[in-house]
């Protein structure tokens, strides 16, 4: 089985918890101060720790220094995180834990003492610590019961709650291991029982529409990208919380859990990983689990877009026009832009159907989002300002970075232009900020079903892998935007 994961908090005086390796997580400086020093085993001497630590760079990633004991546990490792860190860059120093712990988890029972500056880093540090422990793996090599604590030692502040953040944690490796498993075990029918499972657990009122249903009610985006796979496309909502809420939370994923491209089909070297594409589905459902079972004391709202984007002879053309939910037309003119089709239903669905005092969407939308933002800052696309503030503040406080991108519609409604529909789902100009463009597709369909409230869609198309490996992004944006962790 995959590593089980503890997280508590030091206590003055308590021994560490017994482990085959210990690991002291954090800045070089921090490792050197007196109650870090304190929790050494006699077996590794200040001397000798001490020059592990002045005698290692860190650099801009993180460093892992071990020495090897005679005694338990057998290794001491010094995790050194970097001293820098800019403004658009979260404090814990998250970006490089998993740097820094590369080869001292895998092996053994594994204690890390998180040697932190501040209490608020430990959410953005549990969570980093979770991604490098995978709970999906498809070898045949038998899985070794094992266990990872993680003891939480601030210098400052205070208010951790372990239990909080073990709930957290878990939950970005829910999403994490969904995004891990293949096509041929994480589809359509997969994402719908799993949704179905989480509703059970969390007491969730579960709606799925589901085929032909689709079409029936008018969700022809998402209806017109599922239709030709084997698997037939759903949209599920899980619904928990009183619907006269003051505060009424739409959290929206996109869950194409394969994506050839449809016939704009994709070339041979760049569909393999495309079984990722459901990652905005699986942070909106892993969150939601985690929320109710926080105390979300909110209404909320999950939305899943899950289909198979395929080719068969049901697969949408170019040419073809999407009668969307919304109400508006769209002229297909390339089916490798299909996140944005469901997602305009899905959105338009819960601004007509759950009254959200507030929308936020997920999703591995485009390749332009890491030409705009990079390889770890998701995109913000957001119509209001505090929620552009609030997605980009908690970003930073969990390690789950983002940061925005143009809101100007105007600049954008005319890439979209159609002789013979409302629009077309493809840009004309690709040069013309297009992680905005693709976007602003869906805005369009959440304006024309009536909303009016804040939103923001996060594209989150590049930190929602990392080596080949989901990260569970989205989790701890969600819950800490909710005020949850």
């Amino acid at each position: 089985m995959p590593a089980s994961l503890s997280v508590t908090t030091a206590v003055p005086g308590a021994p560490l918890p017994p482990s085959d390796a210990l690991v002291f997580l954090g800045r070089g400086a921090r490792l050197l101060e007196p109650d870090v020093l304190r929790l050494l085993p006699e077996s590794v001497g200040e001397p000798v720790f001490t020059q592990m630590v002045r005698k290692s760079d860190p650099g801009d990633t993180g460093r892992l220094v071990t020495t090897w004991t005679a005694g338990t546990p057998a290794r001491v490792s010094a995790a050194l995180l970097p001293e820098p860190c800019s403004r658009h860059n979260s404090p814990s120093r998250a970006f490089a834990v998993g740097h820094a712990l590369q080869g001292a988890l895998h092996k053994g029972d594994v204690t890390v003492v998180a040697c932190l500056d501040h209490a608020d880093h430990a959410a953005a540090v549990v969570m980093a610590v979770a991604r490098c422990l995978p709970t999906w793996q498809g070898t045949s090599s038998p899985q070794v019961d094992r266990r990872v604590n993680v003891v939480l030692l601030p210098r400052e502040g205070g208010g951790i709650v372990p239990e909080r953040l073990l709930v957290a944690a878990e939950a970005v490796r829910e999403a994490a291991a969904s995004v891990d498993q293949p096509p041929d075990t994480m589809n359509c029918d997969a994402m719908v029982e799993w949704a179905r499972a989480v509703g059970a657990r969390t007491g969730a009122e579960v709606t799925v529409i589901r085929g032909a249903e689709l079409a029936e009610l008018g969700l022809g985006g998402l209806w017109g990208v599922g239709k030709a796979a084997a698997q037939a496309p759903a949209l599920v909502t899980l619904a928990h919380g009183s619907p006269d809420a003051a505060t009424r939370r739409a959290w929206v994923g996109k869950g194409i859990v394969y994506d050839t491209g449809g016939l704009s089909i994709k070339a041979k070297t760049s569909m393999p990983g495309m079984k990722t594409d459901m990652a905005g589905a699986a942070a909106v459902l892993a969150a939601f689990g985690a929320a109710v079972s926080l105390g979300a004391p909110d209404r909320l709202v999950a939305a899943l877009c899950v289909a198979e984007n395929a080719v068969g002879p049901g697969s949408v053309r170019p040419d073809d026009v999407l009668r969307m939910y919304s109400g508006r037309t769209v002229e297909v003119n390339n089916t490798d832009a299909e996140g944005r089709l469901v997602l305009a239903d899905g959105v338009a669905w819960v601004a007509r159907h759950h009254a959200p005092t507030e929308v936020l969407d997920l999703a591995t939308l485009t390749g332009a989002q890491s030409v705009a933002t990079g390889k770890h800052h998701a995109a913000l696309h957001a119509n209001d300002d505090a929620l552009e503030r609030r997605l980009f503040d908690a970003g930073r406080r969990v390690g789950e970075l983002a940061f925005p991108i143009p809101y100007a519609p105007e600049f954008f409604r005319g890439e979209f232009r159609s002789p013979v529909a409302d629009m077309r789902n493809s840009v004309k100009d690709r040069s013309n900020a297009q992680a905005s463009c693709a976007a602003q597709f869906i805005g369009n369909h959440l304006v024309a079903a009536g909303y009016d409230g804040p939103w923001c869609h996060v594209d989150m198309a590049a930190p929602a892998v990392s080596g080949h490996r989901g990260t569970g992004y989205g989790v701890g944006l969600l819950l800490a935007s909710a005020g949850l962790i």
